[in-house]
């Protein structure tokens, strides 16, 4: 059962929801009169994109990618590849990317430097989750829901090999439930 492997909960549902909330009052009054575009990164922003696309009071556009450096492991590979690009185009619009979770910093630098190619208006970053500990390269989310301490957290779209993302708080994941993959 994917509770077993729940070491403890970080953020419960009804914080991430009050944290939200705000994020979506302060993007509505910082992107007023503006042409957004939401860019949600799939998977493991899905729920947070979903909860936060609700709470943006002004009219938006949203598009999704889809980029990978992870797999299924708990490690990122370094290496980042664009599994689905964006539909529609970019120039000219404000561009607001809704992450996950910003760690190492590395897929969100890649995924700023390709967008900013795209000649937007301008980019910015929301994060649910920063982890500051594991950062490789100086990149900060420009609306941040939380920051954690480093630790291996699964939930609220954020999964281990594609499990836990339905839970409605994000948790520490048990090592128990990862470690056979360290010791390979």
């Amino acid at each position: 059962m994917e509770m077993d492997s729940i070491q403890e909960i970080l953020l419960t549902e009804s914080q991430i929801a009050a944290r939200v909330q705000q994020l979506g009052k302060e993007i509505s009054r910082d992107y007023q009169g503006k042409d957004l575009v939401l860019v949600g990164i799939l998977k493991g922003a899905i729920c947070f994109f979903s909860d936060l696309m609700r709470q943006v009071k002004i009219p938006v556009n949203i598009d999704f990618m889809a980029v990978s450096s992870y797999g299924s492991a708990s490690q990122t590979s370094g290496v980042v590849k664009i599994l689905k690009d964006l539909d529609m185009a970019i120039e000219g619009r404000h561009v607001l990317i809704v992450e996950d979770i910003v760690d190492t910093g590395l897929t969100l630098n890649y995924l700023k430097t390709n967008l900013l190619s795209r000649n937007p208006a301008s980019l910015k970053v929301v994060a649910l989750l920063d982890k500051p500990d594991r950062r490789l390269i100086d990149i900060h989310a420009d609306y941040l829901g939380f920051s954690i301490p480093d630790h291996f957290v699964v939930g609220y779209g954020i999964d281990y090999a594609e499990q836990y993302r339905s839970l409605p708080f994000v948790a520490i994941l048990d090592p128990a439930a990862y470690q056979s993959e360290v010791k390979e």
